[in-house]
């Protein structure tokens, strides 16, 4: 299963677009045109949006598509109790063809969209330099306006890149004060479907995790000599994932990090292997299958000691576990576990077992008129299929997958 956060906050980063980073938050608010009422809360900048998370349950959170904004200005606000000040530039005023209402009554819903047309909003910050704050959002209004995709995603990850470099890890987080940063990288911490990018500290005694945005939490932190296992990763088909397991059996991680170079992924796992006392040593697939094959863990315990071993990860839905079909009989009442006629041909992929599909399928290849073909069009350990099995303890995560 997905593993939840511990946030107390409404806002996840399940809110964002796929692909999407959240770089920063501010105390703000904004006035209701409602009703006149002062809404307080968090105004977040992420590369491809701006959320408004109020501090009241009642009240949505809304989402601004920064592609959408057609207008982002300073504005001035005057100080009621002494109205002679002059005007001084503490907020931003938007105008956005279309808002985004999420969680409205609190309730974990299709997102809606408040009023159709343009819309305006004017937020206030209670603290932080507005002047910096408008020149972040108008950088990634920039980025959004790029004609091609490629471009806008070679600027965000430019923005994001600068934003890592400027920062580091923040040494008054160490608990003891004979400890040193060993070894210290920029990565991703990987969950399902989202990223969210930080710095990497390890120490002689810790693992730690310092979020950019420090969401949901500061920093994680996790004792070295409790680690049980560590694995490298493939992520995005690059060599570049780092897992860590502190329990034995669950194949649900602590932490799953994304680095941006497989040399940095290496110098971590090295020096956290070499730290280790009680990490299990690993077997290999043979050694799984001489314990299963003699009753000394289970049908359950081998498969997914073997999914381990194929780089599946529950923190990566296009890599999620796989459980292989094995029966081809689901309609007899009872089953004879020693008829090999019970059993699929396991020499064949599931798209291969039925002659007849087999052949459209064969049909429609020959048939496409352009490269690169394909026999198959989805694939089981898509997004969209587990999802589709998780829905419901994860409604969050398919929301996510379609965009709201």
């Amino acid at each position: 299963v997905l593993k939840s956060s511990k946030s107390t906050s409404r806002f996840s980063l399940l809110m964002l677009d796929l692909g999407e980073f959240y770089f920063e938050h501010h105390s703000a608010f904004y006035t209701s045109k409602e009703d006149g009422r002062k809404v307080k809360g968090s105004f977040k900048i992420c590369s491809k949006s701006l959320v408004f998370e109020p501090e009241s349950i009642k009240e949505p959170i809304v989402k601004f598509s920064i592609k959408d904004c057609t207008k982002i200005e300073e504005i001035g606000f005057v100080n009621t109790l002494n109205p002679f000040d002059e005007p001084k530039g503490s907020g931003c005023g938007l105008v956005c063809k279309q808002v985004l209402e999420i969680k409205k009554g609190n309730e974990i819903a299709p997102y809606t969209s408040s009023r159709r047309g343009s819309q305006e909003y004017e937020f206030y910050f209670e603290h932080g330099d507005p002047e910096d704050i408008l020149h972040t959002i108008h950088q990634l209004h920039r980025a959004s306006q790029l004609e091609k995709l490629g471009d806008q995603a070679a600027m965000i990850t430019a923005i994001l890149q600068s934003r890592l470099a400027r920062a580091s890890f923040n040494k008054t987080r160490l608990d003891f004060a004979d400890e040193t940063a060993c070894v210290e990288r920029a990565a991703e911490m990987v969950t399902a479907l989202v990223t969210n990018p930080g710095h990497v500290c390890v120490t002689e005694y810790h693992l730690f995790f310092q979020p950019l945005n420090s969401f949901p939490d500061p920093v994680l932190k996790i004792k070295l000599k409790e680690i049980r296992r560590i694995f490298k990763r493939r992520h995005g088909l690059r060599p570049v994932g780092l897992e860590v397991f502190c329990t034995e059996k669950d194949f649900c991680s602590d932490i799953y990090l994304k680095f941006y170079h497989s040399k940095d992924r290496d110098e971590v796992y090295f020096y956290i292997a070499s730290q280790l006392d009680n990490h299990i040593v690993e077997h290999t697939a043979e050694s799984f299958m001489m314990q299963w094959q003699r009753g000394l863990i289970s049908n359950y315990d081998y498969l997914l000691h073997l999914n381990n071993l194929a780089d599946r990860s529950c923190n990566d839905l296009s890599q999620y576990p796989v459980f292989p079909w094995v029966l081809s009989d689901y309609s007899s009442q009872e089953l004879d576990l020693n008829n090999p006629e019970f059993y699929r041909d396991l020499s064949k992929p599931i798209g291969a077992l039925n002659p007849e599909r087999l052949e459209r399928l064969l049909e429609r290849f020959r048939d496409m008129p352009m490269e690169p073909k394909f026999l198959y069009g989805s694939h089981y350990s898509s997004p969209g299929y587990v999802l589709f099995y998780l829905v419901r303890v994860a409604p969050e995560h398919m929301l996510c997958l379609q965009n709201g």
